[in-house]
């Protein structure tokens, strides 16, 4: 038994969680990432994260010593590796229930899903975990463009991407998409930025955010199964974004597009602040010089 000053969370880096989760805790139920096929991701490559589910007496050991290491002190809570939502609901539920009682101070649990692991959910499963205090599920489109999505081994299509958001949003559970601006290289650039608009105006998530695809390992992953991949220079992506963004027809969407990898920050909600942040990016576009661009 470990001490009880010692910490009390096991975790097998590299870790990863999304930009918003910088305060959270991060509870490993899985490792790695049931999938991992995808090209253009090197996130759970590494070979101590092949995919398992946690033991579940573990996770459980695990909530019970955070709430006497962190007491009360602890308001967010992000469910990891790649696709929490891949355990069966009787599973989740009980890990849900676990960090209710054991951290009472908990406002919100959320997770990473794949879209095809919500397909094996019932609407009435994904009620039940929202019930439980799944309040978000962020979800990785990379793109709303079936070339794009077979080029890259996602897996996906547009339909069944948006079946899980759809899904999601009727159980109740909030929904952050994250799209990959020049995932398409310069051939899919104006197919990718307009079908992934498509998919995020079918849907109307909750939040929405652009990475850009970036290959610190290398691009031979990619080149497998997308030989003809041209990446876009800054000026590429800006307007690729331009493209996404004019074609947005969103209601009342966060948008962020803070990532480190974003040349340009842009932050607002979609639709009210879409005229200032085409703004923005026409300034970056036709004059780099004089716009807030992060440096190399």
């Amino acid at each position: 038994m470990a001490d009880a000053n010692t910490f009390p969370v096991r975790y097998v880096e590299p870790v990863f969680r999304p930009p918003s989760e910088a305060d959270s805790l991060i509870l490993p139920v899985t490792d790695g990432c049931s999938w991992n096929k995808c090209t253009f991701c090197e996130m759970y490559t590494a070979p101590q994260k092949k995919f398992r589910a946690r033991d579940e007496r573990e996770v459980m050991e695990m909530i019970r010593r955070c709430g006497e290491f962190y007491g009360t002190s602890v308001r967010r809570v992000f469910l990891a590796d790649g696709d929490a939502l891949v355990l069966p609901t009787h599973r989740l539920v009980r890990i849900l229930r676990a960090i209710s009682e054991f951290m009472p101070g908990v406002e919100r649990v959320s997770s990473y899903c794949l879209a095809r692991n919500l397909r094996r959910k019932s609407s009435g499963e994904l009620t039940e975990l929202r019930e439980a205090g799944l309040q978000m599920a962020y979800l990785g489109a990379e793109s709303g463009d079936d070339a794009v999505l077979a080029r890259v081994s996602k897996g996906e299509t547009f339909d069944s991407t948006r079946q899980a958001l759809d899904k999601l949003g009727e159980a109740g559970i909030k929904r952050s998409v994250m799209i990959l601006n020049g995932l398409g290289g310069d051939r899919y650039s104006n197919q990718h930025a307009e079908n992934s608009a498509r998919l995020a105006n079918a849907t109307q998530p909750e939040y929405l955010a652009t990475l850009v695809v970036s290959f610190p390992q290398g691009e031979a992953r990619l080149r497998s199964g997308f030989p003809d991949f041209e990446p876009l220079d800054r000026i590429g992506l800006f307007r690729e974004m331009r493209r996404f963004i004019d074609a947005l027809q969103l209601h009342e969407t966060v948008f962020r597009s803070d990532h480190a990898s974003n040349w340009l920050v842009l932050k607002g909600t979609l639709g009210a602040d879409k005229t200032r942040m085409l703004g923005q990016l026409e300034q970056a576009i036709n004059s780099p010089e004089n716009a807030p661009l992060r440096p190399d």
